[in-house]
């Protein structure tokens, strides 16, 4: 039997995502009544500004003083999509102090200050889902939380951004270059006009932290997780990877240790072979590849990003967080975490490309072997890249076999000490294997 009252729902912050929220409650409210067991009313719209005209929300619902909406309390549930650390966790804060469960779809807030906010959501007997914060539409955040909760993940592997997607996806099938593909995202809105938190990873690098927190059960802030952007991925990387059946993605790699005692979080380029079902992933859309013990390989793929898409995972939290009211009860909490420490980079273990520029003479092969052999890095193959130049230059291209981040930054280091290397023209880590 369906309860007459409607829960009552305010909304915090009404731009692209914000105001598609509000559209699907509007025209699916039937649809959203059905699901929950009662219908569901906007009861306000915090914006920054009044000026804007904001269509199919009634006037009289929207305020500035956001504030004040979070602590009526008759909400039942707030969704706050205005991004950003402050005011956001204040007011989410607020709400939970009120009476208010929260829906979220803000990664920075997340990766920053998650414990903090499910120990607030915890102690006011509260939700806190925030599907939306992480891949947009693809159901990822619920399925490492409950659907594999009985399981052990060891790894999560993914594609995260849409738009360094959309970038090194067309560096890869036209052979453009980095600055060429960033003008053709940003051209077709793929790309804000300050592309940094996209193209230096630190978006990645925040959904990384929040599916480490979650996959392994331990905190894991965005400090904890090492970031490297792609704006150095050349064409002539496209070129390498090809060469090894490969191509290059900006990867978020979450994994456990071998022996269980601590997680890793790094987002950056790496190649990955064409075999690997990521390599297919193209244009703007993420996909998230899962691996554990009981339940082997499991892939998340559709659209990442844009209003409606991130709408959808809003309302899936929504209409969860809302029938959890009527029963009375809350969603699964994160306050108790296992103890596992984040490692640092140096610990990482995994296979390198590394593009020298040496002389053209005999014995270099041998200097550079002799370097490698002394930091304890294994060569998996050797090859001469191109034709050597006028200049006594030749291009020499190591591809290691699985060695530590710290044994290859060493190795790095003693190798540009050598008078026969004039630099190193790349490194690249490949992954997927």
């Amino acid at each position: 039997m369906m309860r007459t009252r409607p829960l009552k729902v305010a909304l915090l912050g009404c731009g692209v995502v914000g105001s598609e929220v509000a559209r699907i409650m509007t025209t699916h409210a039937a649809d959203l009544a059905a699901r929950i067991g009662a219908p569901v009313e906007l009861a306000g719209v915090a914006v920054r500004r009044l000026s804007k005209v904001r269509e199919g929300i009634d006037p009289a619902l929207v305020t500035t003083d956001a504030t004040a909406l979070v602590k009526r309390g008759d909400l039942d549930v707030v969704v706050e999509v205005i991004g950003g650390i402050e005011p956001a966790r204040t007011l989410i804060t607020t709400a939970f102090e009120h009476g208010a469960s929260v829906v979220s779809a803000n990664k920075a807030l997340l990766a920053q200050d998650g414990a903090a906010l499910h120990a607030a959501a915890e102690a006011s007997n509260k939700d806190l889902y925030y599907e939306a914060a992480v891949a947009g539409a693809i159901p990822l955040i619920r399925p490492l939380r409950e659907s594999l909760a009985g399981d052990k993940v060891n790894r999560v592997l993914g594609i995260v951004n849409g738009t360094t997607n959309f970038i090194l996806d067309k560096m890869d099938s036209t052979g453009a270059g980095y600055q060429e593909a960033l003008d053709e995202a940003t051209a077709l809105g793929y790309a804000e006009a300050d592309p940094t938190a996209d193209v230096e990873g630190f978006d990645a690098a925040a959904k990384a932290a929040i599916l480490a927190g979650i996959a392994f059960h331990t905190r894991v802030r965005l400090d904890d997780v090492y970031r490297e952007g792609m704006t150095e991925v050349t064409a002539a990387d496209f070129a390498s990877a090809k060469e090894m059946g490969c191509t290059i993605k900006l990867l978020a790699i979450c994994e456990r240790a071998k022996d269980g005692a601590s997680v890793t979080a790094r987002v950056h380029p790496a190649m990955i072979p064409l075999s690997h079902p990521l390599a297919s992933v193209r244009g703007a859309y993420n996909a998230v590849f899962v691996e554990s013990d009981a339940s082997g390989q499991l892939m998340f793929y559709g659209p990442g990003a844009g209003g409606a898409p991130t709408a959808s995972a809003v309302l899936g939290d929504l209409v969860a967080v809302c029938r959890n009211r009527l029963n009375g009860s809350t969603g699964p909490g994160e306050s108790a975490y296992a103890a596992l420490p984040v490692s640092p980079m140096g610990d990482v273990v995994t296979r390198y490309h590394i593009s020298l520029d040496v002389a053209d003479k005999p014995g270099v092969l041998a200097q550079v072997a002799t370097v490698f052999a002394e930091h304890g890095v294994s060569i998996d193959t050797v090859r001469q890249q191109g034709r050597p130049g006028d200049d006594g230059e030749a291009s020499l291209v190591v591809v290691t076999h699985r060695a530590s981040d710290a044994a290859l930054t060493g190795t790095v280091e003693a190798l540009r000490k050598l008078d026969t290397v004039r630099g190193v023209a790349s490194i690249m880590r490949v992954e997927g294997e």
